[in-house]
C-alpha cells in the first residue's frame, strides 16, 4: 500500500497552528518561474524579484517586507542561507542554488514561539532537507522562450555497505523579458554521502554554486507612462543602464549525524561557508550632480563556520503523562570584507566605505514539553543570545570598534485538545534581529561626513498567536490564526546609502485561514487567505503606514492528480496593494496573477510537463518603491515618484523527465 500526503500537519505534530511540514509530493505539483518560489507553499508568503534573477528574491510575509530575508530565517540542509552585514543587505538570503527535485520537505514556522529558532526568525522560518537517496537516476531538460534552457541530472549510488552518495548537478540559461537581455548564466553542483538509518545516522553534504548576470532593476513610471525617453520608445522591460549586474559564488560544507534511542536522542549539524558577490546597481540614475551616473558596486567575500546541536530525554509521568526536555547550542562566525564604491559602466572608480568585520552569534536554548493528559500539553523554552563584533573601517578610522549584546528570550506554547478532531493552540514568545555590525560602531555617515548613532546589536520583537488546527472531516483540513507581532525599532541597513538607520517601533497584527481539501485521489484543493494591519505604534506627523508592507493576500491552488496519465493544476495568487509612503498617500497596485501546470505521463520512465505562468498576461508589477530619481532631461533635483520592476509576462516552458 502506497500512501501519498501532500501537508504533514496531523494531530498532535504541531506546536502552533502556523507550524507545519510541507512534503516533496506537493513540490511537483505546481508551476514555479524562480527556485524561492517553492517558499510560496508556506500559507500566507509572497515571493517577488527587484533586479535580475540571480540576486536574492523580495520575501513578505505577515505583514512584513522582509527585503531579501531580514526577519525570515532559511536554511538548507543545516546551512544558514542568511548572511547578516552584508554588503547589499542585513540577512541577505539568495536561494538561487535550491534544487527543487532534490527537496524532500520544508519545516515551517511563523513567529518567535520556538526556542530552537534564533537570529532573523520573528516573522518565521523555513528548513529544506534535502533527500540522501534517489530510487532511479533521473535528468530533467527545460526549454522556454527568451533563451531559456534548464539542465539537471541526479542520481545515487551504493559506494561501500550502507554508505549511499547523491550527486546533482544543474545548469541554466536565461535572458528573460528584458530589453537588455539578463544572460542569466548560473551552474550548481551538489553532493550528499550518508549512511546508517533514522535511528541512528550521518550525511555529508558539498554545495557549490556559481552565477553571473546582468540587472533588471525597477524604473520610473512615469517613463513607462509617457512611453518615450530620449527620443526613444521606452516600456516596461527597459532598463536605465545595461551595465549594472553581479556574479556570485557560493560554496559550502556541512554534516549532520543524529543518534536516537527510546529515552534520548542527539543531534549534531556544522557547517562551513565561502561566499562572494560583486553587485553592480543604479536606482537613481543621474540624480548626483557632480557623476556621469549613479551607478555604484558593493562587494562582499566572506567565510562563515558554525553549527548546532541538541540533546533531548524523554519520560513518562504515570499513565497519561509524558515529558520531554531539550538542551542545545548554535555557534555563528562570520569573517567578512564588505565595500560600497562609486562605479560606472560596471568598473570600480573610488570606495565609499570598505570594512572588515568579525562577527559572532551564540546561543543556548532550554525546552520542556510536558503532555499533562490526553487533551492538554504545553511547551515552555528560553533562549540566550550573544552577540558581538570587531569593525575595522580601512577609510575611516572613527567608525572601527567593537560591541557586543545579549538577549534573553522565553516561550510558550499550549495546546489543548483534541475534540471532535480540532486542537486549540495558544502561543506566545520573544525573539530577536540582529542588526547590521557596522551600525553597532558607527559614528559618521560614510557619504554626508554627519555624526550618526550607533545602533544596538540585538533588536527585541514579541509575538502572540491564538489558533485552530481541524481534522473534522478525514479529507479536509482547516487552520486559522490570529498573531500580533511588535518591534521595539524596525532597524534597517541601507546598503545603497552606505548607513544604518534606526527605524520606528512597529506593531503588527493579523489573521490566517486555510484550507486544504482532497476529494477522492484525484482532486485536491488548497487555498490560504492572510489579512494584516501593519502600523508604526510610535506617534508622528509623517503618518502610521509601514512602506511596502503587504496587507491582504490570498492564494487558491486546484490540482488533478493520475487522472490516466494526466495530472496538473491551476493557481491563482492575489497579492493587495501597499502603502508606499508613511501617510499612505500613494499605493502600490494590487496584482492577480495564474499558473498552470500539465503534466503527461509517457511511460513509468519519461514525463513530460507543460508550465505557463502568468496565464493570462497580466501587466502585474513584482514590486513598488516610492523616492527621487532624476533622468536625463528632469531638473537637477530630481523627480519623486513611483518605480517598478515589472513582473514577467505569460511564460510557456516545456519539462522533460527521464528516469533511468
Amino acid at each position: 500500500m502506497l500512501v501519498t500526503g501532500h501537508y504533514d500537519n496531523s494531530l498532535g505534530t504541531s506546536d502552533a497552528a502556523s507550524h507545519g511540514v510541507i512534503r516533496s509530493e506537493l513540490l511537483g505539483s505546481r508551476a514555479i518561474l524562480r527556485p524561492a518560489d517553492v517558499l510560496e507553499f508556506i500559507p500566507g508568503m509572497v515571493v517577488t524579484q527587484h533586479s535580475g534573477d540571480g540576486k536574492a528574491n523580495q520575501y513578505f510575509l505577515r505583514g512584513m517586507n522582509l527585503d531579501h530575508g531580514t526577519d525570515f530565517a532559511t536554511t538548507v540542509n543545516g546551512v544558514p542561507v542568511n548572511l547578516p552585514t552584508h554588503a547589499h543587505g542585513h540577512g541577505y538570503s539568495d536561494l538561487n542554488f535550491l534544487m527543487p527535485e532534490l527537496v524532500q520537505r520544508i519545516h515551517y514556522r511563523k513567529g518567535p514561539y520556538a526556542a530552537s529558532e534564533g537570529d532573523f526568525s520573528s516573522a518565521g522560518s523555513a528548513h529544506f532537507v534535502y533527500r540522501t537517496q534517489i530510487d532511479k537516476p533521473f535528468s530533467v531538460v527545460t526549454l522556454g522562450p527568451r533563451g531559456y534552457l534548464r539542465g539537471l541530472a541526479a542520481g545515487s549510488r551504493q559506494v561501500s555497505e550502507g554508505v549511499t552518495l547523491l550527486t546533482a548537478i544543474e545548469r541554466q540559461n536565461n535572458n528573460g523579458p528584458w530589453t537588455q537581455a539578463e544572460g542569466m548564466r548560473k551552474t550548481n553542483l551538489q553532493l550528499i554521502l550518508s549512511g546508517g538509518s533514522a535511528r541512528q545516522g550521518w550525511s555529508s553534504s558539498l554545495s557549490a554554486y556559481s552565477a553571473h548576470w546582468n540587472a533588471t532593476d525597477q524604473v520610473p513610471q512615469r517613463l513607462i507612462d509617457a512611453g518615450v525617453y530620449q527620443g526613444q520608445p521606452f516600456g516596461r522591460f527597459d532598463s536605465l543602464d545595461p551595465s549594472s549586474g553581479a556574479q556570485t559564488q557560493r560554496t559550502s560544507w556541512s554534516g549532520h549525524w543524529q543518534q536516537a534511542s527510546e529515552r534520548e536522542l542527539t543531534k549534531v549539524e556544522w557547517y562551513a561557508l565561502k561566499y562572494h558577490l560583486n553587485l553592480f546597481s543604479n536606482f537613481t540614475y543621474h540624480l548626483d550632480p557632480d557623476r556621469v551616473s549613479d551607478q555604484f558596486a558593493q562587494t562582499d567575500d566572506r567565510s562563515v563556520w558554525g553549527g548546532k546541536a541538541h540533546r533531548s530525554w524523554f519520560g513518562q509521568l504515570g499513565d497519561d503523562r509524558s515529558w520531554q526536555n531539550t538542551l542545545g547550542v548554535q555557534l555563528r562566525q562570520d569573517r567578512i570584507q564588505v565595500g560600497l564604491h562609486d562605479s560606472f559602466s560596471g568598473r570600480i572608480l573610488s570606495s565609499i566605505r570598505s570594512d572588515r568585520v568579525h562577527q559572532n552569534m551564540a546561543g543556548l536554548f532550554a525546552e520542556n514539553a510536558i503532555g499533562w493528559g490526553p487533551k492538554f500539553r504545553t511547551i515552555a523554552g528560553v533562549r540566550v543570545d550573544h552577540f558581538n563584533a570587531k569593525v575595522t573601517s580601512h577609510l575611516e578610522p572613527l567608525n572601527s570598534g567593537s560591541s557586543a549584546a545579549a538577549q534573553i528570550s522565553p516561550k510558550l506554547s499550549m495546546v489543548f485538545g483534541p475534540w471532535r478532531q480540532t486542537e486549540f493552540f495558544v502561543n506566545a514568545g520573544t525573539g530577536f534581529h540582529s542588526n547590521d555590525a557596522r551600525g553597532t560602531t558607527a559614528k559618521l555617515d560614510p557619504k554626508t561626513r554627519l555624526p550618526v548613532d550607533a545602533v544596538p546589536g540585538l533588536v527585541r520583537s514579541r509575538g502572540q498567536e491564538i489558533g485552530l488546527k481541524s481534522f473534522i472531516r478525514p479529507n479536509l483540513q482547516t487552520t486559522l490564526a490570529v498573531w500580533s507581532l511588535d518591534f521595539d525599532s524596525e532597524l534597517v541597513y541601507v546598503g545603497d546609502a552606505g548607513n544604518t538607520e534606526a527605524g520606528r517601533p512597529s506593531r503588527r497584527s493579523g489573521v490566517e485561514w486555510s484550507q486544504h481539501w482532497t476529494h477522492g485521489r484525484h482532486f485536491l484543493m488548497d487555498a490560504h487567505i492572510a489579512w494584516s494591519r501593519p502600523r508604526y505604534s510610535d506617534s508622528s506627523l509623517d503618518g502610521h503606514h509601514i512602506p511596502n508592507a503587504v496587507q491582504k493576500m490570498a492564494n487558491l491552488t486546484l490540482a488533478l492528480r493520475e487522472v490516466g496519465p494526466w495530472s496538473g493544476s491551476l493557481g491563482v495568487r492575489y497579492v493587495g496593494a501597499a502603502p508606499l509612503l508613511e501617510n499612505n498617500a500613494v499605493r502600490s497596485m494590487p496584482g492577480l496573477s495564474a499558473n498552470l501546470r500539465v503534466n503527461r505521463k509517457i511511460s513509468n520512465a519519461f514525463h513530460l510537463a507543460l508550465d505557463v505562468t502568468n496565464l493570462t498576461d497580466r501587466k502585474n508589477n513584482d514590486i513598488s518603491y516610492f523616492y527621487t530619481s532624476r533622468v536625463v532631461g528632469e531638473p537637477v533635483g530630481g523627480v519623486s515618484g513611483v518605480h517598478v520592476h515589472p513582473a514577467e509576462p505569460r511564460t510557456l516552458r516545456v519539462t522533460a523527465r527521464i528516469q533511468f
